[in-house]
């Protein structure tokens, strides 16, 4: 596992550097299916990056990338990787992004690292060893009841059409007159949520690449994470619920189904 962590460090720590070099300056921006989901030069050129790194040092390792999608190669390693999580932000020079990078083994996520390059922020997490931010050992925060939270969401990027009641969910929880916020980052919500930040997250129609790194290290750090039902969760799954494990994981639950 140590070889696998090194090389893992070293890619993010490279993507970071491309992060860095382009942050605040001008650069060529796209657009994907949706109008508002943009991808950049700077996204391709961290995601080739990583994969160099890895492909280095493991050429027969499956890559899962937000811009390179699957390379569908049989291998019992697959390291899901997002270049840049929160490329709208980066694209208006909002210092909330990161770069996120899992390694899942034989179907099981092992090691994860969140790293934002303009906080030298560095969240990491092997399986059954801990969550860490930098070199301090992190975890949850020990707020009991929803109704002293401080809560973390996001949108997707058809929100207008409210798929899986995205924004009933957020109405129902602004009614209760909660705190939430909205950044931009999945991978940094849920880090945030993991260091004690954030009390609880909910999300819909992420992807793999956002949450799978941060997945492991809300788990490492003593979160829970579910689907809005409160059932098993997947890093493949459409509905993602993450809090810090208390009562107020139930709390949501029952908020979150009040629409359906």
């Amino acid at each position: 596992m140590e070889e696998f962590k090194k090389v893992m460090f070293e890619a993010a720590e490279e993507a970071a550097k491309i992060h860095m070099l382009y942050y605040g300056k001008e650069f060529e921006i796209g657009r994907k299916l949706e109008y508002s989901d943009l991808v950049t030069e700077v996204d391709k050129l961290s995601e080739k990056k990583i994969i160099e790194v890895i492909h280095k040092s493991f050429p027969d390792h499956n890559i899962l990338g937000e811009e390179g999608g699957n390379q569908n190669k049989t291998s019992d390693y697959v390291w899901i990787v997002d270049p840049i999580d929160g490329t709208v932000n980066f694209a208006h020079a909002v210092p909330l992004f990161c770069v996120s990078i899992a390694l899942e083994i034989k179907g099981e996520v092992m090691l994860g690292i969140v790293y934002s390059a303009t906080t030298g922020e560095k969240y990491f997490a092997e399986k059954g060893k801990g969550a860490y931010l930098n070199d301090k050992k992190i975890s949850v925060s020990e707020i009991e009841l929803l109704k002293d939270s401080l809560l973390v969401t996001g949108f997707p990027y058809d929100a207008m059409n409210n798929n899986d009641h995205c924004i009933d969910h957020f109405v129902n929880f602004i009614k209760m007159g909660l705190p939430i916020r909205r950044l931009g980052s999945a991978a940094l919500d849920i880090c945030y949520l993991a260091c004690g930040r954030f009390d609880g997250f909910w999300e819909v129609f992420l992807h793999p690449w956002d949450v799978a790194a941060a997945y492991l290290i809300l788990l490492e750090a003593g979160g829970k994470i579910t689907d809005f039902k409160g059932g098993k969760y997947s890093i493949y799954d459409i509905q993602v619920l993450a809090t810090n494990g208390k009562k107020i994981h139930g709390e949501m639950i029952e908020v979150l189904m009040k629409s359906y």
